[in-house]
């Protein structure tokens, strides 16, 4: 079986994310990502041991909206917990054995030219129809961009920047703070499709919490979803793919609840 897995705010916590969700009594939180000299996120003591049991039964495949310098910070995947794919910048690049595989990204790159406008010309759009984003705007690799926000967008306000965009061949997604614009052709999971034909593994099981997600989760045989992310306010996305699990915990308690659901899983 193949567990494919997003990390920030699904299975991973940053700071800023448990001091949302809070932290619950009675836990031990072990680091797990390092950014300069500091830890900056973290995974319950429970739900790494459990992982590093997963992955040794296995084949845990993490999924991230990450660059791949940015999931390089992880810690336990170059130390402790040994993997051998990786899908880094929401699908753009598959990691093998920790190396890009280049002629993925190169079918990314060929599909862009045709299936979308650029960036630029995305951004010259929404400013003429009026679109004001109040923030900083980071860089992804060149791949794509998102926003550190300033304030959130009213749910009209989104539904009319998510229109624009995908008329134009984008979409968008909503995590915290943080505003992604990401073309249609860069996907999870036509990457975690890919990984599949090589493996010749059909039994997935999956977990994410953004509606990027939904892009592999769609396609897998069992989904959990934490019950505090962006896809669990947007369910009805999912309607007539199945019902993903909803956890019943929230923040880094829905992380270990799924990581146990996925062991028992695997035992059936």
């Amino acid at each position: 079986m193949i567990f494919a897995s997003d990390l920030d705010r699904t299975l991973i916590y940053s700071e800023r994310a448990i001091k949302e969700f809070g932290k619950p009594e009675g836990i031990t939180l072990r680091p797990v990502e390092t950014k300069g000299n500091n830890w900056v996120a973290y995974m319950t003591e429970k739900s790494y041991y459990q992982l590093k049991e997963l992955a040794g039964k296995s084949l845990f495949v993490p999924v991230t909206t990450r660059t791949t310098a940015q999931f390089n910070r992880f810690v336990i995947f170059s130390e402790d917990i040994p993997i051998k794919y990786a899908i880094t910048s929401n699908g753009a690049n598959i990691l093998l054995h920790g190396h890009p595989m280049i002629e993925w990204s190169d079918h990314i790159q060929r599909r862009l030219e045709t299936e979308s406008v650029t960036q630029a010309e995305l951004l010259a759009i929404l400013n003429r129809e009026g679109t004001r984003l109040d923030g900083e705007m980071k860089q992804a690799e060149g791949w794509f961009f998102y926003y550190l926000l300033n304030y959130l967008p009213s749910e009209s306000e989104r539904k009319s920047i998510n229109q624009l965009s995908s008329e134009y061949g984008w979409r968008i997604s909503l995590q915290g703070r943080k505003l992604y614009f990401v073309p249609k052709a860069i996907s999870k999971g036509n990457a975690l499709d890919f990984i599949c034909h090589l493996e010749g593994v059909e039994a997935v099981a999956g977990a994410g919490d953004s509606l990027l997600d939904w892009d592999f989760l769609k396609n897998c045989q069992a989904r959990f979803v934490p019950n505090h992310g962006e896809l669990a306010r947007h369910m009805e996305i999912t309607s007539g793919n199945g019902t993903p699990i909803l956890t019943k915990s929230s923040g880094v308690r829905a992380g270990e609840e799924i990581i146990q659901q996925a062991l028992k899983l695997l035992s059936m």
